[in-house]
């Protein structure tokens, strides 16, 4: 089971690693779209990295049970890959950071900003905004406060994808083996 999970665990978090760090990367490059599109294709991307749990959670339903697999069970195969996808993002991202000088947070805020006055909004409603960019700013800079932050992003997608995989797996009639 471990071993199953750490491969396909290492699949997803490569997965996402690449794709979420590529549109970061072009999002701050200056070519790509808004904060709040870049959002959603990232946990779109997210998502579709982790239904690598649905695929581990069948090899592992039709080759080490028998075709056979209980709810919880395929729920904590679905956890642990989840897991190691999530631990391995966060890496990623961490790696990212120091590789890019931290200046992700000060990017963001900038844009941010920029998005605000875009709008129309000035002076004390502006001055506010951009007093609570500096705060987060702050707090960003800490790990303690960014490692969870970032470990958040992605695992509540991988518990739902578990989830699914679990509910529907632990019908055999779904998806069995060949042979």
């Amino acid at each position: 089971m471990l071993r199953i999970a750490l491969k396909y665990g290492a699949i997803a978090s490569g997965l996402v690693a690449v794709w979420c760090l590529g549109i970061v990367g072009l999002m701050w490059g200056g070519q790509g779209e808004s904060v709040i599109s870049s959002e959603w294709l990232g946990y779109l991307v997210m998502f579709v990295s982790l239904s690598t749990i649905f695929i581990a959670v069948r090899e592992y339903r039709n080759v080490n049970r028998g075709g056979i697999i209980k709810f919880l069970p395929a729920f904590g195969m679905g956890l642990l890959i989840a897991l190691v996808a999530s631990l391995a993002y966060t890496l990623a991202w961490e790696v990212y950071l120091a590789s890019t000088n931290y200046a992700f947070m000060d990017n963001y805020a900038a844009s941010m900003i920029e998005a605000k006055r875009a709008t129309g909004v000035t002076g004390p409603e502006l001055d506010a905004y951009v007093a609570q960019l500096n705060q987060m700013r702050e707090f960003y800079a800490n790990p303690l406060f960014r490692l969870p932050i970032t470990f958040s992003e992605i695992f509540p997608v991988g518990l739902i994808v578990a989830l699914i995989s679990a509910a529907i797996l632990r019908n055999p009639k779904v998806l069995p083996a060949r042979g």
